[in-house]
């Protein structure tokens, strides 16, 4: 039986096993690799990636990164290519072919095919003298030692390899196109990223159920309309503009610090000079600031135009934190 010693020995065997083939691409990457990025920039098509068994499976997560970060891209597994999937490459596509050995069988009628049209294939291999890197036009040395597999056969260090290289092109990739998180976002705008670099505070307002209340409105009536409201807090506004805000904290404290109500008002006890946001500012922005002052409602105001009340609960709902 074999022991939790050995166990988390074998763990960190394989870590420092990958880290080290990971290290090693340093090496590989040259000016041609250059080239392929320039390429795939400038390419008048899609990129495709092709790959056959695991290398398929870290083709369809380079897409999805490429995707995501600007370079239109399209998955095409191997088998399914020669078997009526390879009408998927149109000309001006650019393609990534990812095999460790580069000599498969699938990888050896698609090849030529690859090409029919003038299409630049780059072969993103462990074997640079495969029937591969000799059909391509530019080649991604993905070479490891071995695979971290106690039995050496396992893809294990070949396909985090072939990942990392992905990787790195998507990254060169993002700089050239000064891709920026509001890029990120365009591309995300159902995510808690999207929401926080997209979502304006303009949004989340129910402008038809804003609570406001005037300056002379009778304490009956601020309570009245911060329970209907249901927000816990009502502007105080006057001629359009907002003079202050009253909290159902405020209404606690002062039942706690007056014995009669008769002739106290909104004006009597509203906070002046309220904390207020733009409706065309970022919902992220207003969470910063009820954060930064401990508080649960921001006054939505364009210049000094009252526009209603954003929640922190609101906010913690669309997921953004």
């Amino acid at each position: 039986m074999t022991s939790k010693e050995n166990i988390l020995a074998a763990a960190k065997k394989a870590i420092l096993s990958e880290s080290a083939s990971i290290s090693k691409l340093v090496d590989f990457v040259d000016a041609d690799f250059a080239t392929i990025v320039e390429t795939i920039y400038h390419a008048k098509g899609k990129l495709v990636v092709t790959g056959i068994g695991k290398s398929a499976i870290i083709a369809q997560k380079i897409v999805a990164t490429m995707n995501s970060t600007g370079t239109p891209s399209a998955f095409l597994h191997a088998s399914e290519a020669i078997h009526g999937d390879l009408g998927m490459v149109q000309d001006g596509d650019v393609i990534i072919c990812i095999s460790k050995s580069g000599n498969s069988p699938e990888i050896k009628i698609l090849v030529p095919f690859l090409k029919r049209h003038g299409n630049v294939l780059i072969g993103m291999t462990g074997n640079v003298t495969s029937f591969l890197a000799k059909g391509s036009d530019y080649i991604l040395n993905t070479t490891v030692d071995a695979e971290c597999c106690p039995n050496n056969l396992a893809p294990t260090n070949s396909t985090t390899a072939q990942l990392v290289m992905g990787d790195a092109l998507a990254v060169c990739l993002m700089e050239m196109r000064d891709f920026k998180p509001e890029d990120f976002a365009m591309y995300h705008p159902g995510g808690s990223l999207g929401k926080k670099l997209l979502l304006r505070v303009g949004d989340m307002l129910d402008r038809t159920h804003k609570p406001e209340v005037s300056p002379e409105a009778s304490i009956k009536q601020v309570i009245v309309e911060i329970s209907e409201k249901r927000l816990g807090v009502t502007a105080v506004v006057e001629n359009g503009k907002i003079i202050g805000i009253i909290t159902d904290g405020d209404i606690r404290r002062m039942l706690s610090e007056r014995d009669s109500l008769a002739g106290v008002t909104a004006r009597d006890i509203m906070t002046q000079n309220p904390k207020m946001i733009h409706s065309t500012d970022m919902v992220a922005d207003a969470l910063n600031l009820l954060e930064d002052f401990s508080i649960t409602q921001l006054i939505v105001a364009d210049d000094g135009v009252y526009q209603g009340v954003v929640h922190l609960h609101d906010i913690l709902k669309e997921g953004i934190v």
